[in-house]
Formats: structure tokens, sequence, C-alpha cells
């Protein structure tokens, strides 16, 4: 894949895992957070020349944007954007309210996937669940191990968004595996689900 301009929104751990392994490999990055350009001004320096911070109405007119960003936050964060005409949003949100010391505490979706749920919140967007399995601390490990290559799993209902979204995931050295669509591989791969957290690892055959 020749290098892209990928949007982030969030620039908490999981969207900086990210985009570490996107410069790493050549592509470039505009990152945004709800506290502005300056306060990633640290980060972009650690991240080099291919990364730059902006605001997140510009991040968003990219044509491939990751939203990681807590689930609490996420209708208010989404509500400032117009339509997003066809642009590819990777999901990799998790429908989590907290932590009790134990486990984390669920938002209750209703029957629905939260990837149903968050496609709601950016309408005319081509939404691509990943990247939302993995502990950020696994993310941010290089991608090949050994011979093998870090699973992530993807889902979603545009076969187009799908490819595009695993081509970049594999132009970084992660094994996409495609579930299906958001009703049904979002089921899969959400908080809770029984692929959360898993650290797998495909091999050469």
């Amino acid at each position: 894949m020749n290098p892209i301009e990928i949007g982030i929104l969030g620039a908490g751990n999981i969207g900086q895992a990210f985009a570490r392994h996107l410069v790493k490999a050549g592509h470039r990055v505009l990152l945004a957070n709800r506290r502005g350009p300056a306060s990633l001004k640290s980060l972009v320096g650690e991240l080099g020349p291919n990364a730059r911070a902006s605001t997140a109405h510009e991040v968003a007119r990219l044509k491939i944007v990751l939203v990681a960003i807590p689930w609490t936050e996420l209708p208010a964060a989404m509500s400032e954007f117009s339509p997003w005409d066809g642009c590819i949003v990777i999901d990799a949100n998790n429908h989590i309210l907290g932590f009790d010391g134990k486990q984390f505490q669920l938002a209750d979706l209703r029957g629905r996937t939260s990837s149903e749920l968050f496609s709601e919140m950016v309408p005319g967007a081509r939404v691509v669940k990943a990247l939302n399995t993995l502990a950020s601390a696994v993310l941010a490990q290089e991608p090949r191990v050994g011979s093998g290559r870090r699973v992530i799993f993807i889902s979603g209902d545009d076969a187009i968004a799908k490819k595009t979204v695993g081509d970049l995931l594999e132009s970084i050295g992660f094994s996409p595996i495609d579930l299906g669509t958001l009703a049904a591989g979002g089921r899969l791969q959400q908080a809770g689900a029984p692929l959360a957290g898993k650290n797998l690892v495909r091999c050469p055959e």
C-alpha cells in the first residue's frame, strides 16, 4: 500500500499505539483530541515528521479516520460533525462505562452491537470495527511476532471499506481477520464478547 494520511480522533493509548505503527510504516497521521493541537505538541514531536496535530474538524475531513474515544463521551464528540459523506471510519471504541476494581462495567446495548450504535453517530460513514480487542499495551507491541503476525479482527457492512482497512493493517504488520457484518462480527469482538482481549498470532501456512 502506498503511504496515505490517516486521521485519529482521540489521542489516548489506542490512538497513540496506532499512530506509532502508521508512521513507522511510512504513513502520515493527523491527530486531534478534545484539548486542542497544542496539547499534542510533545506526542507529535515524538512521532516525527509524518505526524501533525490539528482540529477535530480537519481530521474528520480525511478519507480514513480512526475514532478511539471513551464511550460516555462519544455521542457529544460525534455530534460536532456533519454527515461523513462516505468516509471510512474505524471504530476502535468499546462500550465501557467504568471499572469497579474487579471488572469493567458495560453499557446496556439493548440487544444491538456497539458498532451499530456508533454507526448512527456518524451518518454517511462506512464504519469498520477494528483495533478494539487488544489492550493498548499489547496493541503497541511489534505486530510481527517471530514469523507470524498479530491478529486484528475487523467487521463491517461495506466490503470495499473492510478491504481498505485490511490492507492498511497489513501494511503496518498486522494480520486482519474479517468477521463479517457489524451485527454478526461486531457481536464477537466488542467488549465482553468471546474475542475481546484475545491476543492471537497468525503463523505462515
